[in-house]
């Protein structure tokens, strides 16, 4: 069941290669758990069905948030210790993280699900869709935990040497979560109670995969039995306190998404109704994937192509293609929205991998949750090691989110008064941009000129 990494002895290169694969096709299938989901619900139930999904689907980003929160603070926490040889006291931090975030999910979800028409209406959701919503929620957070430990226990696993493990958790979690939504969709008939409990059974499954491992099989990371003293307890509040700065930036990203998905619930309720949402959840999200993909391979095939042309930057070749795609895009008429979120999202992709530092800083240009995190990571560790390098650095991301946000709201309103033709003022922006790096260029010209005569 252990995979064979020795990460003391063994070379970067080689922990590179053998963590790699899995983790992505853990990622991968984590991926394909929810997509799936999505795919049972709409063909199987309909879209109210769908619509009703995407409103608790805030709760299901918390429990994972917690997750990956308890996961990144603990495993960085555990591995500290490792490195001094401390074996129990890392067992003792990850036998905390778990307790712990379980105890507290356990009690959110008693909360949410005590009061659940009155969340499902603080979600957004319509009289329409609050009964759907509230059999698939009282179904669904019972089962928060072990959403929150596969998804800590991932980075517990390859902690512990065993990455293939971990995807396999993942893996077996995805296939059960299939074959259950299947059955109890269309072969029983069980409607959003069916789906729910392929969800909460996929992730049970693979929770106690990973409790199991982490009680019977592991070699340095793994469930330790705590004592109930007051110094003990006082001391496990310590180590929580470490965890949660450690990885209050997982948590952040996640509450980041979910606080966008309970804002776009009431944006779209309030605008489309609920087949709209249903809609939007399954149109508007696929194809601009496959589009923002498509966007990246070819941005990465330009700048391959171009890197060391002379008389035009390849990242200018790039602002060039932007500023076309947008401005067709304002010639899209409304009914074909879906082909002009396309388009968006592959002028999009193409900014994001051609423009990715800031004054040496590694940032996302189109989009805010990675500059949140990586803003939030630098603040933490500026109280806590008071260097103002990363207080300067937290400033720089801030302020891209804050300019982000300005032109988000401006542009938002704008585009209701004057219509989609608001996104050339885009292609006005991206053009200046255009012309600014050929001043660029022409001083780093001058001044290797001058260079070169001296």
């Amino acid at each position: 069941m252990r995979d064979s990494i020795d990460f003391k002895n063994t070379d970067i290169k080689t922990l590179f290669r053998k963590l790699l694969l899995p983790t992505v096709l853990g990622m991968i299938f984590s991926a394909l758990f929810v997509i799936t989901d999505g795919i049972f619900v709409g063909k199987g139930i309909g879209s109210d069905a769908l619509a009703a999904v995407n409103i608790v689907a805030p709760l299901w980003l918390f429990s994972t948030g917690v997750g990956l929160m308890f996961g990144v603070g603990a495993s960085v926490v555990a591995s500290i210790h490792l490195s001094h040889g401390k074996v129990k006291v890392a067992r003792i931090n990850i036998t905390q993280s778990v307790v712990i975030s379980s105890l507290l999910l356990m009690c959110t979800s008693a909360l949410f699900c005590s009061f659940a028409p009155q969340v499902v209406k603080l979600l957004g959701g319509s009289e329409r869709l609050t009964p759907l919503a509230v059999e698939y929620m009282l179904w669904f957070v019972p089962f928060s935990l072990f959403t929150a430990l596969l998804n800590s226990g991932m980075f517990f696993l390859r902690l512990d040497g065993s990455p293939n493990y971990a995807m396999m958790c993942n893996a077996v979690s995805a296939i059960i979560n299939i074959i259950l939504d299947y059955v109890f969709i269309f072969q029983l008939g069980w409607g959003m109670m069916g789906a729910a409990f392929a969800t909460s059974l996929g992730t049970m499954v693979g929770g106690l995969m990973t409790l199991i491992y982490l009680l019977r099989f592991s070699r340095n990371v793994g469930i330790y039995r705590i004592k109930l003293s007051w110094k003990s307890m006082r001391l496990t509040c310590r180590n929580i306190g470490y965890m949660i700065r450690l990885g209050s930036s997982a948590f952040i990203s996640e509450a980041s998404i979910a606080s966008m998905m309970f804002l776009g619930n009431y944006v779209f309720i309030s605008h489309l109704g609920e087949s709209g949402v249903a809609a939007f959840s399954i149109v508007c999200y696929f194809f601009p994937i496959i589009f923002f993909a498509l966007g990246v391979w070819v941005a990465e095939k330009i700048q391959g192509k171009f890197k060391y042309a002379r008389k035009l930057h390849w990242r200018q070749g790039i602002l060039a293609a932007e500023i076309l795609i947008l401005f067709i895009v304002g010639f899209i008429p409304t009914e074909y929205n879906m082909l002009a979120n396309a388009m968006a999202s592959f002028a999009c992709a193409m900014q994001v991998q051609s423009f990715r530092k800031v004054n040496g800083y590694s940032y996302a240009s189109t989009m805010c949750i990675g500059n949140l995190r990586s803003g939030t990571a630098a603040l933490s560790g500026y109280f806590r090691e008071k260097k103002p390098k990363q207080m300067e650095q937290a400033m720089y991301y801030f302020g891209i989110i804050f300019m982000f946000a300005l032109g988000a709201g401006i542009g938002g309103n704008l585009s209701i008064h004057f219509g989609t033709r608001m996104i050339w003022v885009s292609c006005v922006f991206l053009t200046i941009s255009f012309l600014l790096m050929f001043v660029e260029k022409y001083k780093h010209f001058h001044e290797e000129h001058e260079h070169m005569s001296i």
